[in-house]
């Protein structure tokens, strides 16, 4: 009786494999291809010139930055904006960068995580990821211990840390699929 049972569970243990297999193989082949990447069309000009912006208001949204729902993250200013489906700028905030900075153009938001290390130790939370720069994952996120200090400039790192109130919005705000606009 035990040998039929050991035979019987290693079946159902090679089905079970075989199935995550052929699942993790549709859900790689439904991605689209442009899915975190450049969006094409983004002229070489936008990418290298940096937008306008308010002499008067420098929190103001930049002009040139995207249309309808999206974040808006200028590399130039450390800045965020939540920019709703209207246009309207839903908030702003500073951040501080990592050592890596995605290249100016349209992303999308491609993963998330609730609570997870940071590629720099620290415990971080609501992360919102929507590139890759030499491997390295690029995205928002709040440390839990509220620190946006600088990063240590000789370490690769893709983490864009916000506050811990500024990372709720971006959380409720950043869903799969929300654009990203990048600019300088």
């Amino acid at each position: 009786m035990a040998r039929s049972s050991s035979g019987f569970v290693a079946g159902l243990t090679v089905a079970a494999v075989a199935a995550v297999g052929f699942l993790a193989y549709q859900a790689s082949a439904n991605v689209p291809d442009t899915l975190g990447k450049p969006q094409a069309g983004a002229s070489p000009k936008a990418a290298t010139s940096k937008a306008p912006r308010d002499k008067k208001n420098p929190a103001a949204l930049p002009t040139q930055s995207g249309r309808g729902e999206r974040v808006v993250y200028s590399t130039d200013d450390d800045r965020v904006w939540l920019v709703g489906a209207d246009n309207k700028v839903r908030r702003t905030f500073k951040v501080t960068p990592g050592t890596l900075d995605p290249a100016a153009g349209t992303y999308a938001v491609t993963s998330r995580a609730r609570a997870v290390s940071g590629s720099d130790g620290a415990q971080i939370e609501h992360v919102v990821r929507f590139h890759l720069v030499d491997g390295i994952a690029i995205g928002f996120s709040a440390a839990v211990n509220g620190s946006t200090e600088a990063p240590d400039p000789t370490k690769k790192l893709g983490g864009i840390r916000e506050t811990r109130a500024d990372g709720d919005a971006m959380w409720s705000f950043a869903t799969i699929g929300v654009k990203v606009v990048v600019i300088r």
